[in-house]
């Protein structure tokens, strides 16, 4: 879909119309959850013509869908555990992502591993290299990547200046993708609004509806006004990743899947820190350890840690963030120190649990399963097969309705932005002189919002001083901070700095510089006077610090309770057992 035939908008009044069409009506399906697995069950609903609400506790993606290393990949060590479904599904998806569903938002990126062992390593990793770019090519798809390539030491040198000399004896390259994971949410639940669904952020499922021992549908608490209402539904879906198992609770008990929160952290550091034309990746003892480009950045991560602690705010230690500067200073010949990091974000992973207590052995695959009547379960997965539990959610949906749904579709669906975002990169030379901006705006603009470009220009020509980028955070402008209160469903300060743009881990200050700036510019859309301005910086200011202070903290214990001590600027409401009602609450 494009601006041109009328994206839906995400904006305040949008969010109050969903309410009062779930509130008034009995849907096909309700969806829980706001990140990429509820946006896709929502859209691959939605395009199968049934009708269909999403609430989401919080705002969009601000689980693990926002947190993740922002890559579309097949994975690598999944390969090499000899999952080559598991492989050749997401290297299929990522085909689709690149090449029709979202090319505005999804683009190659290539990966240098250096070789440490003679002898041995370089055919060992060369022939995995050629096994991933195979699978990539069985369905018959364009894989949307070059294929791999091998480098001697002083060719991978010339790629990869800042590598260690002596660290490494030659290298691979190859090339996966990646995508703002959190932007991807956004836009796939505006692509599912365009196509009819209901969708709200801050809304909390608190219980579920019931005719004997049938779900009926949830309620829900609007968390911005206190209000509860009833969503009834002929199927729900519960697609909470790592709050899979508290939603269960709110049916009776444990039910059929059990999830395991792992957490990740990253650190984010400028890119003259480290001279490379190719991200890094390489072993560690735990995990695999990535350096991926990320504009003016690099993201360093992940680690894979056991978490039972708080899940909406996973806190990154001072021990996270040295385990990973000691895993990338090994191979870099100018070390970075903490100094050097100007973010740090920490997400939490919902793994199935298995036999083994290491959570970096437990499944990346997912399941579908219809615990009770009227509730389907989705869980495990990835970012990069989404697509592919939406549509198994839906199957199973399609299943309880026993009628005939029709097939998924989502693979020919491409994202909001995504048609026509080709011709206009290549008229961006154009675009830029019609609106003023300099090229290298324009493209920025367009690997955003591809060809829903033309909302923001238009902003900006109605307010030309909305054309400024943002004192502190040059990279945006200021019509950005705008659109995301009017279009995307950005409610509060937090949601615009934190995951509309990435102003949060792409600066020193982690927003705090620019908080007031991009308040008050929200704060006409969303009609906020001087006290609930004042309100969106102290909470932002707030976050930010008790960030910073978990990160000072040697334990996962004690930066958990250091970031607990920031306020939620909308509070979560405690869960009702509804389960155990009579009939339908009213």
């Amino acid at each position: 879909m494009t601006a041109r035939m009328g994206t839906a908008k995400l904006g305040p009044a949008e969010r109050t119309a969903a309410l009062a069409r779930m509130e008034a009506q009995e849907l096909d399906v309700v969806v829980i959850g706001g990140g990429v697995v509820g946006a896709g069950v929502a859209l691959d609903a939605a395009t199968r013509g049934l009708s269909v609400g999403l609430v989401e506790a919080r705002d969009f993606a601000s689980g693990t869908s926002s947190r993740s290393s922002k890559l579309i990949h097949g994975g690598l060590r999944y390969l090499e555990q000899l999952n080559f479904d598991l492989v050749r599904e997401a290297l299929r998806e990522r085909s689709l992502l690149l090449k029709r569903i979202a090319p505005h938002l999804v683009r190659p990126v290539p990966f240098l591993f250096p070789l440490t062992h003679a002898g041995w390593e370089r055919p060992y990793i060369g022939a995995g290299l050629a096994l991933y770019d195979t699978l990539g090519l069985s369905f018959g798809l364009a894989r949307g990547v070059p294929g791999h390539r091998h480098l001697t030491r002083r060719q991978a040198l010339r790629v990869a200046p800042s590598l260690r000399r002596s660290a490494f004896t030659g290298a691979v390259q190859y090339w996966d993708a990646q995508v703002d994971d959190a932007r991807f949410v956004m836009t796939t639940l505006r692509t599912a609004a365009t196509y009819g669904a209901h969708v709200a952020s801050r809304v909390q499922a608190v219980g579920f509806l019931r005719e004997g021992e049938r779900v009926t549908g949830v309620r829900v608490c609007d968390l911005e006004t206190g209000a509860e209402l009833d969503v009834r539904a002929r199927q729900v879906v519960n697609a909470t990743g790592v709050w899979t198992d508290d939603i269960q609770q709110l049916v009776g008990g444990r039910g059929q899947i059990h999830v395991r929160a792992s957490k990740g952290i990253h650190l984010v550091v400028p890119r003259d820190r480290i001279h490379s034309l190719s991200g890094l990746i390489m072993r560690t003892e735990k995990s695999v350890l990535f350096v991926i480009p990320w504009g003016r950045h690099w993201i360093i991560g992940t680690t894979d840690t056991r978490w039972n602690l708080d899940k909406a705010h996973p806190a990154a230690s001072r021990a996270d963030i040295d385990y990973l500067l000691d895993r990338v200073n090994s191979v870099l010949s100018v070390p970075l120190t903490r100094d050097d990091v100007e973010g740090v974000y920490a997400g939490l992973r919902p793994l199935l649990a298995g036999e083994s207590e290491e959570t970096s052995k437990l499944s990346r695959e997912h399941v579908v399963t219809h615990p009770v009547p009227g509730l389907v379960m989705v869980a495990g997965g990835k970012f990069t097969t989404y697509r592919v539990m939406a549509a198994d959610a839906v199957d199973a949906v399609a299943h309880g309705l026993d009628q005939r749904v029709p097939p998924s579709c989502t693979d020919q669906v491409p994202l909001a932005g995504a048609e026509g975002y080709q011709a206009l990169w290549n008229s961006r030379h154009r675009m830029a002189r019609s609106s003023g901006l300099h090229v290298a705006r324009i493209e920025h603009l367009l690997e955003r919002y591809g060809s829903l470009i033309d909302e923001v220009l238009a902003l900006i020509e109605k307010d030309p001083s909305l054309g400024r980028p943002l004192d502190g955070a040059d990279d945006y402008l200021r019509a950005e901070i705008v659109y995301a209160a009017t279009h995307e469903g950005a409610g509060h300060l937090n949601d615009t700095l934190t995951r509309r743009t990435r102003i949060s881990i792409e600066t020193f200050h982690r927003g705090s510089a620019v908080a007031q700036e991009a308040a008050e510019l929200m704060a006409g859309p969303l009609g906020w006077d001087a006290d609930q301005v004042k309100r969106e910086v102290e909470y932002y200011t707030k976050r930010v610090e008790a960030e910073r202070a978990s990160q000072e903290q040697d334990t996962d214990q004690e930066a958990d309770a250091i970031r607990l001590g920031a306020p939620e600027i909308v509070p979560v409401a405690p869960p009702r057992d509804l389960a155990k009602a009579p009939g339908n609450i009213s």
